[in-house]
């Protein structure tokens, strides 16, 4: 069979429109993504595993129509491994986060020839709640885009903020490679306020039968000892700076060991391990840092990259708030401990729109560096949504402020919303420009699980997507153009993508 067979074939015998990135023969068989009015089908040619209807023939093979479901997602996962995730390791990677399952098209648009490895299934439990999806939804959408646009590359799968041995459990059904374990729940934000009585009370009652070392011993390990680093310089820990740094991260240490090992019996094939306490109120010193990973290195876990709770603002959907100076000095102490201690790669988390640090991380990571995006891709196809259907985008900006405050109070956000303008005030011409402002980009980011899950999804969601459906490439565009500006600084010169 042809590799060059033309599209205008399949048209005439399928009555769709294929998408001709996505036509690909393999093993004696053809596959392809298509368009039918609104309805995206997955279609073969040959003898293959997919479900449909067969509606015709090419050169003698059947040529069968199916619905782009679950079950044709897997078949196309085993026939064609390129749409499915892997693991990733060391490389140079950015996560793309993809809230309504459209994104992935444009997503590999911004990042082919960059040379970073894409992460395009990635969604975080507390995302798939609050949109009503879940981890099938999440891994499915990215196998369908991975097809449509032709990317053969490979990508990864991150299972974001996972908190719970359950959580672990959906994600790993699901076919996800990476696991991001999130502990904060168990860092103890109040110990850099505390005095000494309050340091060793709070000592003597951590998890010590599952950090698997005594009291004694594990002050004895770093108490009054100092550490080298690779490439130069020192960590010295004095009796209360390891108290505090046990303290404040000991029971998270003790979490992710559990949540590690649950990982370990229940996967299914080769997986990998991220380890965040970037949404925790106290930033990780790099006495701290190195403290959590060469503990978590003790207890036998073993990770791929790491987001300590950076010093400034990682506020959702803006730059970075922040001495860029300081960042600089303190990102190099915790990238020290990393290349002493690993290597793994440093994870920027809430890391959407901060394009005064993207030149900085790179330079010092020297491209040990994961970037995590996702509500910047929801804010950007509501910009598109601004330029295809303004109406639907005043409702929804008007929404968005009168939710904003009840929702903001799980993010680090401090947008006014008083200074985002009611839609009524606004021509349709400057409606996309409101996504380029600091209070309506973060009213609009923060407000997203109100928007897309009101009225059971019939208020906004299903005219989203229809919207964006229905003007595919006006989305794909506004996306290329937008999370190429992230991940161009760290391209790789050279490299292969």
């Amino acid at each position: 069979m042809s590799e060059a067979m033309p599209t205008t074939e399949l048209a005439k015998v399928t009555g769709t429109r294929p998408y001709a990135s996505s036509l690909v023969a393999d093993g004696g068989a053809a596959y392809f993504l298509a368009r039918r009015g609104r309805d995206k089908l997955v279609g073969s040619v040959g003898r293959t595993k997919i479900a449909g209807r067969q509606v015709g023939e090419l050169d003698g093979k059947p040529v069968v129509v199916g619905p782009a479901d679950h079950a044709n997602a897997a078949a196309i996962r085993q026939a064609l491994p390129w749409t499915a995730p892997r693991t990733i390791g060391l490389a140079t990677s950015a996560g793309l986060g993809d809230r309504m399952g459209l994104a992935t098209p444009g997503h590999v648009r911004a990042i082919r020839g960059t040379g970073v490895t894409p992460v395009f299934a990635q969604q975080s439990i507390r995302e798939m709640t609050r949109t009503g999806r879940t981890p099938d939804e999440v891994m499915d959408c990215a196998t369908w885009g991975v097809l449509q646009e032709g990317w053969r590359s490979g990508f990864g799968s991150d299972a974001d903020h996972l908190q719970k041995p359950q959580d672990i459990d959906a994600t790993v059904a699901a076919g996800f490679t990476m696991f991001t374990i999130d502990p904060g729940p168990h860092v103890d934000n109040d110990a850099d306020k505390l005095d000494a009585a309050g340091l060793a009370e709070k000592y003597a009652a951590l998890d010590f039968p599952t950090l698997e070392i005594s009291p004694v011993d594990l002050r004895a390990a770093y108490a009054g000892r100092s550490f080298s680093l690779k490439g130069g310089g020192r960590i010295a820990l004095d009796e209360a700076a390891m108290l505090r740094a046990a303290v404040k991260y000991g029971n998270a240490i003790a979490h992710t060991a559990r949540m590690f090992r649950h990982l370990s019996d229940a996967a299914k094939g080769e997986y990998e391990l991220e380890v965040s306490v970037d949404e925790t109120d106290s930033p990780t010193s790099q006495a701290e840092h190195y403290f959590f990973a060469a503990e978590l290195k003790r207890l036998g876990v073993k990770w791929v990259s790491m987001a300590p709770r950076f010093i400034g603002r990682f506020e959702k959907g803006v730059d970075y708030i922040g001495d860029t100076d300081a960042f600089a000095r303190s990102f190099a102490g915790h990238v020290a401990v990393m290349r002493t201690l690993g290597p793994y790669k440093m994870s920027i988390h809430s890391g959407s729109d901060k394009f005064s640090i993207y030149p900085i991380v790179s330079q010092i990571s020297e491209g040990l560096v994961h970037l995590k995006t996702a509500g910047t891709s929801y804010l950007e196809a509501l910009r598109a949504i601004a330029e295809i259907d303004p109406a639907l985008f005043r409702e929804i900006l008007d929404f968005a402020r009168q939710r904003y405050e009840t929702d903001k109070a799980t993010y680090h956000v401090s947008a006014d919303v008083g200074k985002v303008p009611a839609a009524s005030g606004l021509a349709d011409k400057d409606l996309p420009g409101l996504l380029d402002e600091f209070d309506a980009r973060q009213a609009l980011h923060v407000t997203f699980g109100s928007v897309l899950t009101a009225d059971g999804g019939r208020r906004f969601r299903i005219r989203i997507i229809a919207a964006l459906d229905g003007a595919e490439e006006t989305h794909y565009q506004v996306l290329q153009r937008h999370l190429r500006r992230h991940i161009q600084p760290f391209a790789r010169p050279g490299a292969a993508g």
